[in-house]
């Protein structure tokens, strides 16, 4: 979720609302396909689809873990279990926090194996339950050297693996798309050396929002999937308008972060325009994933402070009300 500066929060109180392709994906939309839910099948980007091994239309849904760096104590093979089992997901997101940001105290430390051991530990249990898992590069800014140095890590470990997607930039901030595009162009061919052919998501311009500014000058690699982000009570139909353009124009998506309350992570759930968003992903077949598992006091940690570490220990008295309506979604459109 968002930690911002008092800057950031200035900018979001602007009248102008805002919300987390190769060249080859610019192409009309395929043949109506049949929608799977997702075993673990080698993935890739046809269009503007997920696909599997197959050719089968792949959508993921499940909630994204909360960052590394304050809530690592649900980084356990327990949580990732309980993610498949009980909420019925078939995606988590590890949150790897790039840079300290407000009450983030804690962040990727080239020097450290903290960030690495706890990306793994997940990725690991993932593979194990037969979940994807999606190694997000958690950043606000522009941190090209350590993100190249943190994906040569993972790659070589995980590199051959299909249960691992990269997201390599969460949220650019007030960042043109030329930047985040040339930082792209940069950091995937050092992915691509030992993950030629893993899917990536690449961040796009004002926390996720500008997804037309990607469609109108997509990257020119294969298998990429560029993330729409956003926060039903605060972004609505501006957003999916911006979203509507981009997929018409052949952009392949992925919600990889999004909430049913403010852009804050907190106020009141807003039920109706949650709804209208898990509409409109439904109706184009994208992946959901949901922020996120912490117990920080807000409407977006989906649990409570005494929830233990191990996530196959939670009880139902500590799912706050959003980790209920994230459990409805996953379900649902998981088929369980």
């Amino acid at each position: 979720m968002k930690t911002f500066s008092s800057l950031t929060l200035l900018l979001l109180t602007l009248p102008i609302s805002f919300s987390s392709c190769g060249s080859s994906n610019r192409q009309n939309d395929t043949a109506e396909t049949d929608t799977v839910v997702a075993g673990v099948s080698p993935l890739h980007v046809e269009g503007r689809y997920l696909l599997n091994a197959d050719g089968d239309t792949v959508v993921l849904t499940g909630p994204s873990l909360g960052w590394h760096g304050n809530w690592g104590r649900f980084y356990n093979e327990g949580t990732i279990k309980a993610l498949k089992e009980k909420w019925g997901a078939n995606v988590t997101r590890a949150a790897i926090g790039a840079h300290k940001a407000g009450d983030i105290t804690k962040a990727y430390d080239p020097d450290s194996a903290y960030s690495v051991n706890l990306a793994s530990t997940v990725i690991d249990a993932a593979i194990a339950n037969d979940m994807y898992i999606i190694c997000d590069w958690h950043s606000h800014d522009n941190t090209l050297d350590n993100a190249k140095e943190f994906f040569t890590v993972m790659t070589e470990k995980y590199g051959d693996s299909p249960n691992v997607i990269y997201e390599i930039w969460n949220e650019p901030l007030e960042i043109p798309w030329q930047e985040v595009k040339d930082y792209a162009n940069e950091l995937i061919p050092v992915i691509r050396k030992n993950a030629p052919s893993s899917v990536i998501i690449v961040g796009t311009p004002r926390w996720d929002q500008e997804v037309d500014a990607a469609a109108e000058s997509p990257l020119e690699f294969d298998n990429l999937l560029y993330s729409l982000h956003f926060y039903a009570d605060t972004h609505k139909e501006w957003n999916r308008s911006k979203a509507e353009k981009a997929i018409e124009m052949g952009l392949p998506l992925i919600v990889s972060e999004c909430g049913s309350m403010n852009h804050l992570g907190d106020g009141d759930i807003n039920y109706e325009s949650w709804n209208e968003w898990i509409d409109f992903a439904d109706k184009n077949k994208l992946s959901v994933l949901m922020w996120d598992i912490a117990d920080k006091d807000e409407t977006c940690s989906m649990l409570t402070p005494d929830a233990p570490d191990n996530g196959m220990e939670w009880t139902d008295a500590q799912l706050k009300p959003w980790a209920k309506l994230a459990q409805e979604t996953i379900k649902k459109r998981n088929g369980r």
